[in-house]
């Protein structure tokens, strides 16, 4: 067995303002740590509207249709950017989660790293922001339960920012656990430990701004690993943003390459005991490029040994 890499070009032709963090340079880096590793490599297919419903509602996906101009960039809110090629680079986004749930669930490949732009994990149910357009990572979940009929899976992000999108789509759904490491306080302003979902299926670790890679495994060991292991999940989602290390400029904690191969590491632990290794992970973000670059390829290497 092995590890999948799915993307496509499409994802390039997202373009944002100069200057702007969420930028083309950051899968290039990315693709570019990647290329030397023995990984199973598949086209991201375009999701549909109907795939992407499963989480946005129909006016929603129609609204981002509208919203992408013939040239140029047209702001959906100060961060959120769309530009001609944005739709189709979202639709690869949201259907190569789809396309790693199925590559594992039918044995393809172990695991999937669905290397995509632009991120999706602040997507709300009818809003934009924070970059993203559309909930992959939620829509992989759901996806999971809805279409090969598992009963529970669970969502683990550990972007620096709180996956607040994903807490949207996934606060009333009992089927889905959903663990979220993230500085705070901290832009979106979501993310306290009180955030337990309507079905106390929401883990929300907060770690305070400065810490490094000890506080990070202290909080998974006490308050998520504990509760994976109850949960007893049947595939893994990850929304993997490498923007908590510490050279990385729109957060200040301090996270190092290793400590992502080590959360990588551990997460693929309890997804061999209880999940069948079945792991399908996200790119949310991670701006600076050489951080990117190496956690990224830290994050991989420990997929790629998982899968083995």
């Amino acid at each position: 067995m092995t590890t999948a890499l799915i993307t496509h070009a499409d994802c390039h032709d997202h373009i944002t303002p100069d200057g702007h963090p969420e930028r083309v340079a950051r899968l290039d880096h990315l693709l570019h740590a990647l290329a030397p590793l023995d990984l199973l490599r598949l086209a991201a297919p375009a999701a549909s509207d109907a795939d992407i419903a499963r989480v946005h509602p129909q006016r929603y996906i129609d609204r981002i249709k509208r919203a992408a101009p013939e040239q140029g960039q047209v702001a959906l809110d100060s961060d959120t950017w769309v530009s001609p090629g944005s739709m189709q680079a979202a639709r690869r986004g949201a259907g190569a989660a789809i396309r790693a749930v199925d590559a594992v669930m039918s044995r393809e490949a172990t695991n999937a790293f669905c290397a995509t732009r632009p991120p999706g994990h602040h997507a709300e149910r009818e809003t934009p922001m924070g970059f993203c357009l559309f909930g992959n990572a939620a829509l992989a979940a759901k996806y999971a339960l809805d279409h090969h009929g598992l009963e529970r899976v669970a969502v683990v992000d550990f972007d620096v920012h709180h996956g607040n999108g994903t807490q949207d789509l996934l606060w009333d759904e009992e089927r889905i656990l959903f663990v979220s490491s993230q500085q705070f306080p901290l832009w979106p302003g979501t993310g306290a430990a009180t955030e337990t979902g309507a079905h106390d299926n929401v883990v929300n670790l907060p770690l305070r701004p400065g810490s490094g890679g000890s506080e990070m495994r202290d909080a998974y060991r006490g308050g998520a690993f504990p509760r994976l292991e109850a949960f007893e999940p049947q595939m893994m989602i990850i929304s993997a943003g490498f923007d908590a290390h510490h050279d990385d400029p729109l957060a200040q904690l301090a996270w190092q390459a290793e400590d992502f191969r080590w959360l990588t590491h551990e997460l693929c632990r309890i997804a061999t005991t209880h999940c069948r290794r079945r792991v399908v992970s996200v790119l949310e973000g991670g701006y600076d490029l050489a951080a990117l670059a190496a956690s990224g390829r830290a994050h991989v290497e420990e997929l790629i040994e998982a899968g083995k």
